[in-house]
């Protein structure tokens, strides 16, 4: 073994740095895998404060909402949607982030499917910005939200790419 031959000193020196750098690895990523739980957890928050009908909830976390009288009008014409409105645990279907995966911040459009146990779902779109990046923190802010959409809509419109590759699906691969 090639690193018996090194002096004591030195193996340990190195062995110490390869756990340091190991530490620092695994630190950055954990920042960086919280930053999916923390939209997961703050768009639960808003649908559960919606389903209830607490307009107040909804607007606290929705970052600089309070400020915007228009914003403050749509969120209390979702929460007063029957749609909405249900008694229950609130369950999350599905979630497709546009910034899942921004390591140095990014803002798009996520998909929030939802439903309470016994309720038809509810599908929405959360306006998400994420700012920072690992090594100083992943910030995540939801700006707005949706009234419901159709259980197959879209947040977004699909890049020419995505129109063009759903052509050809539906023209059966380009037979």
């Amino acid at each position: 073994m090639w690193w018996r031959g090194l002096p004591r000193a030195l193996r340990v020196g190195l062995l110490a740095g390869t756990l340091l750098l190991f530490l620092a690895v695994s630190g950055l990523l954990a920042r960086y895998l919280s930053a999916e739980n923390l939209e997961r957890e703050d768009a639960l928050a808003l649908v559960r404060a919606e389903a209830r009908g607490d307009v107040g909830a909804m607007l606290a976390r929705l970052s600089g909402c309070r400020a915007s009288a228009s914003c403050v009008a749509h969120v209390r014409a979702v929460a007063s949607d029957p749609r909405v409105r249900r008694v229950g645990a609130v369950k999350l279907l599905q979630l497709q982030s546009k910034t899942a995966g921004a390591l140095f911040g990014a803002r798009g459009k996520t998909r929030v499917a939802w439903t309470t146990l016994g309720g038809l779902p509810v599908v929405q779109c959360v306006d998400v910005r994420r700012t920072g990046n690992p090594l100083t923190g992943i910030d995540v802010r939801l700006l707005a939200l949706s009234a419901p959409i159709s259980d197959e809509g879209e947040c977004s419109k699909p890049s020419e790419f995505e129109r063009d590759e759903q052509q050809v699906a539906a023209e059966g691969g380009g037979r």
